[in-house]
């Protein structure tokens, strides 16, 4: 019998698994497709992989803002695709030799949980003293007419592509859907993107999501909020969707349609019903332990909802592991750093401005806009800024950032909100000249009304 058995092998399984080895533990790994999930075979990798590509085009094209020339860039889809399938390739096959050399039996089927301690995957039984529930999250089928015909898809089915769509409709603005339609505008597709709310990003910092709306039509990227698509049709040689906004019918003709609105828990056949395991609309409910209702049995990731990231899950998953082992650990939910790829980046931490309105705390704001940062000019990338969310007592409690590398830039404010630092504690702090970083330095001290490259505030 073995100590802990993983359904899933992605960024919450595999380092569950690792993380269990290290400690001692026997562990085994179901995965029913290819190691690493969701995020490195069919979203943060691959999705990243095309990221390059497009920024290298977008370089390419503004290359007289350099003063430099070439006379001919070509796009091929087909090549992207190979370079993007190769790095994936290259980091399951890491994965693997991780697991392998830290002790972890990995079986690749279909897991099927019979009770506390008993899970089936290809006609076998295995048994366990735990079972860890990491079997992630997939694409909503949206429930639109038309759907389910050639030329619909899904981002997996999209990242499959061998040659690029001349125009695209996207459905849904969030996270996923806007990071394709920059990479795709940039690819060279007439992209337009529908959107159900009022808004997009859901509910990122309004500031930077009216920003980002400006810089994505400035990309002539199209973007249609509070819009019901009603239907999908299939029109001579491409597809037709239908719909309408709050000032007109729509009918756009495309020859490709993305699906990129929301996702569920991954469990079919997994028996949480006949097991007894509670869940809220599909995903699993589970203890400040990742317990489950059932004794023994624990769920982490996607898969339980929350904030659905690949660096959230793997937390969560050492978290798990260290809690079976009676170690004090926990996930610092209030510090979980989210990047989005979009051309500019946008990268937060902590609270929006709007929460800490909702949630009645006194704050206040300093700013920094990247077009008065040195580096962000030699870059020719001056759009956006850094916004920095502090409560009356002058801790950091959020920090947005909308523009250049603002992936990069936000580890420092992760480690500032985790921390519960304060204003001063951090507006000693060096940084070096000329980066990117004097930015968020620069927003800091805008609390106090005391940034050095800003104009004086009115008194």
């Amino acid at each position: 019998m073995k100590d802990l058995l993983i359904i899933g092998g992605g960024p919450g399984g595999y380092v569950a698994a690792i993380r269990a080895r290290q400690l001692g533990m026997e562990v085994s790994l179901f995965e029913q497709d290819k190691l690493g999930g969701t995020c490195l075979n069919r979203g943060c990798i691959p999705t990243k992989a095309y990221y390059k590509n497009a920024e290298v085009l977008r370089t390419m094209q503004h290359l007289s803002d350099y003063n430099l020339r070439c006379l001919d860039v070509q796009f091929n889809l087909s090549l992207a695709k190979g370079r993007k399938d190769g790095i994936v390739d290259k980091l399951v096959t890491g994965v693997d030799s991780l697991l392998q050399a830290n002790g972890a039996e990995v079986i690749k089927g279909k897991a099927e949980i019979l009770n506390q301690t008993t899970v089936r995957v290809n006609g076998q039984e295995y048994k366990g003293h735990r079972i860890l529930i990491a079997s992630g999250s997939e694409s909503v089928r949206l429930p639109i007419p038309g759907i389910d015909l050639p030329g619909v898809v899904t981002s997996t089915e999209l990242l499959d592509l061998e040659e690029l769509p001349p125009r695209m409709v996207i459905i849904g603005a969030g996270v996923v859907g806007l990071e394709l339609a920059c990479i795709f505008n940039s690819f060279g597709s007439q992209v337009t993107v529908l959107e159900a709310a009022d808004h997009i990003l859901g509910s990122l910092d309004s500031e930077l999501t009216k920003r980002m709306n400006i810089f994505l039509k400035r990309q002539g990227i199209s973007i249609h909020t509070s819009c019901q698509v009603q239907e999908i049709r299939s029109f001579e040689d491409h597809l037709l969707v239908l719909g309408r906004d709050k000032k007109e019918t729509l009918q756009i003709e495309t020859d490709q349609v993305l699906a990129a609105a929301g996702r569920k828990a991954a469990t079919d056949g997994l028996r949480l019903d006949e097991l007894g395991i509670e869940n809220e609309r599909g995903f699993i409910k589970v203890d400040e332990n990742f317990e489950t209702s059932v004794e023994g049995i624990y769920a982490i990731g996607d898969v339980i909802g929350g904030q659905m990231l690949a660096h959230v899950a793997s937390e969560e998953a050492i978290a798990a592991v260290e809690g079976m082992n009676r170690m004090d650990s926990h996930v610092a939910y209030h510090a979980v750093p989210a990047c989005i790829f979009t051309f500019p980046e946008i990268a937060t931490v902590g609270m929006s401005e709007e929460q800490a309105k909702q949630e009645g705390i006194a704050y206040k704001i300093g700013k920094f806009q990247f077009a008065a940062n040195g580096k962000a000019m030699t870059m020719g990338e001056t759009d956006g800024l850094v916004k920095v969310i502090a409560a009356q007592d002058d801790t950091i409690i959020g920090v947005h950032i909308l523009g250049p590398h603002a992936s990069d830039l936000i580890l420092e404010a992760t480690l500032m909100v985790k921390n519960h630092m304060k204003v001063d504690e951090i507006r000693g702090t060096i940084h070096p000249h000329p980066t990117l970083g004097e930015s968020l330095a620069e927003a800091i001290m805008d609390i106090k009304g005391e940034a050095i490259h800003l104009l004086p505030r009115r008194k």
